[in-house]
Order: C-alpha cells, then sequence, then structure tokens
C-alpha cells in the first residue's frame, strides 16, 4: 500500500511539474556575428542552441524538470556569449569572449560533457577544435589592430 501511495505521489508531482511555465525563446538577434562559412558551421552545429537566439529546443525540453535545467543553461549561456548579439558588443568585449572562446576549447570544456551525449554531432573534432582557435585568435588580432 505504501508503494502505491509513493508513486501515486510521484506521478501527481510529475504532472503537477508540467504546469510550471518555462521561457523557451528564441528573441530576434540584434546582429549576429559574421565568420567564415567553415567556421559559420561548426559554431551553428555545437554552440548555437545554447550560444545563440537561434536555440533548436529538443524534445526533452518540454518535460519538467528536464526543461527547468535546459531553459536554465540556454539563458546562463546566452548570458555569458549570445553569437546573435555579437553586433553589441564593444570591441574589448569581443576580444574578451573571444579569448573564453580559445580557452574553453583548449581545456575541452564546451560543448559541456552533459550536452554531448545527446547532442553526438556537436562534438568537436581536434580538426575543428583547431580551425575554431585559429580563428578565435585571428578575429581578436584584427579586432585589437583595428582600434
Amino acid at each position: 500500500m505504501t508503494w502505491r501511495r509513493i508513486g501515486l505521489g510521484l506521478v501527481v508531482a510529475f504532472v503537477l511539474a508540467q504546469l510550471v511555465p518555462v521561457a523557451r525563446t528564441n528573441p530576434p538577434g540584434p546582429g549576429e556575428i559574421t565568420t567564415p562559412m567553415e567556421i559559420d558551421g561548426i559554431l551553428q552545429r555545437a554552440c548555437y542552441d545554447c550560444h545563440s537566439n537561434d536555440t533548436r529546443w529538443p524534445w526533452y525540453a518540454w518535460v519538467a524538470p528536464a526543461s527547468w535545467l535546459v531553459a536554465w543553461d540556454v539563458r546562463h549561456a546566452r548570458g555569458h556569449l549570445n553569437f546573435s548579439a555579437w553586433e553589441q558588443y564593444e570591441p574589448k568585449k569581443k576580444r574578451h569572449k573571444l579569448e573564453e572562446l580559445v580557452e574553453m576549447i583548449e581545456e575541452d570544456e564546451m560543448p559541456l560533457w552533459y550536452y554531448r551525449p545527446l547532442h553526438p554531432d556537436a562534438k568537436l573534432a581536434d580538426a575543428e577544435r583547431e580551425q575554431l582557435i585559429a580563428w578565435a585568435k585571428a578575429e581578436r588580432a584584427r579586432l585589437a589592430t583595428a582600434q
């Protein structure tokens, strides 16, 4: 009898959790980053779901409690780096973001470890990592000389 009550309580909690509203938005971007085609493809495949306003919300982003985590992760990631708002960043901030991007890729911290199993296409091959790092360093140097 106790197991039935626990099970029923869990089902009720799960159903009620679905009623908690979660913001899954893709607002228009104020100015997206412009990159070479090969870099754009890598960024869109591996980064844009969290670091842009072009998020592809997976099925589990509609089921609580996973939806809460996904929405929080996207909001948090956009707060750190949003490629859809790139043109709003000052040159100094762009250089800093590019420096952080290089660091995160070199240390294999992005994409996040728990994102990769559900999004195997986001995993960066060594050649892609090298391409992104080389592009980010070159772009950072270009921004430094443009001032």
